[in-house]
């Protein structure tokens, strides 16, 4: 069996306790670093608005509970009026996420400027121009099995800030190409944090000390080079024809 993350290869374990362990091998997902690469369009950051001037953080995903994107919108209350929002969210799991999300959207809104919520699927290359131009990339996710969401920021050079939790910490590395916020998580398969409030603080002050900490750029470079090397899709191929040929000699 393959597993996309040691944390996925950890789950899988957990819920068949039958397998053998030595039988379950990690080869973790792969990008394409040419299409996820720094680019560099005007037309697009006008498009939307996007102040260049001025700071920004910004989530891509699904709007589903695991996503934690209501986490981050609560946690987003505590940033500095400068700060940029740029939520490309689309897709609701339901319309109960749907309606809190829209709620929490236009709460921060009327508080503050500079909060662009794009709901619609945009291109690869619209995206990773947004993706290019953000000083910080958000993953509130309470639970990923690896997290490529991560990977496409940190190869079109964003740094990242990451929840501890799934697959993440294998791929974001803290204190060189990005931040993990630590969380305390119900066991029961849904990554719930035991205290939300908590989770929430912590986020804000991980995003505050990160924005300050005048180390983005580097942490950018850092996750580029890293996406490159360790997901490319030529690494992630090699790591696949050993797993199987580990296979067929057994």
């Amino acid at each position: 069996m393959i597993a996309v993350s040691n944390g996925m290869r950890e789950d899988i374990l957990a819920s068949y306790p039958e397998l053998d362990p030595k039988k379950v091998e990690v080869v973790y997902n792969g990008i394409d670093s040419q299409k996820w690469q720094p680019t560099e369009n005007q037309e697009v950051i006008d498009r939307y608005n996007i102040d260049t001037t001025r700071r920004s953080a910004m989530f891509v995903g699904r709007i589903t509970r695991q996503k934690g994107l209501s986490y981050f919108l609560e946690a987003a209350k505590a940033l500095p009026d400068d700060v940029q929002l740029i939520l490309a969210a689309g897709a609701p799991d339901t319309p109960e996420i749907k309606a809190e999300v829209e709620a929490l959207v236009a709460e921060l809104q009327a508080r503050r400027d500079g909060v662009t919520w794009i709901p619609e699927h945009l291109p690869v290359p619209e995206l990773a121009a947004l993706l290019t131009q953000t000083d910080l990339f958000v993953c509130p996710s309470i639970y990923e099995p690896l997290g490529i969401v991560n990977l496409e920021a940190m190869a079109c050079g964003a740094a990242v800030i990451g929840t501890a939790t799934g697959g993440i910490p294998e791929v974001v590395v803290e204190g060189e190409t990005g931040w993990l916020v630590q969380v305390d998580q119900v066991k029961d398969g849904t990554g719930t944090p035991k205290d939300p409030a908590a989770f929430i603080s912590d986020w804000a002050k991980t995003m505050n000390q990160a924005l300050d900490s005048g180390l983005a750029k580097q942490y950018g470079q850092a996750g580029r080079e890293r996406a490159v090397t360790e997901f490319s899709w030529e690494s992630i191929a090699t790591r696949t024809i050993e797993v199987y040929r580990s296979a067929l000699e057994s």
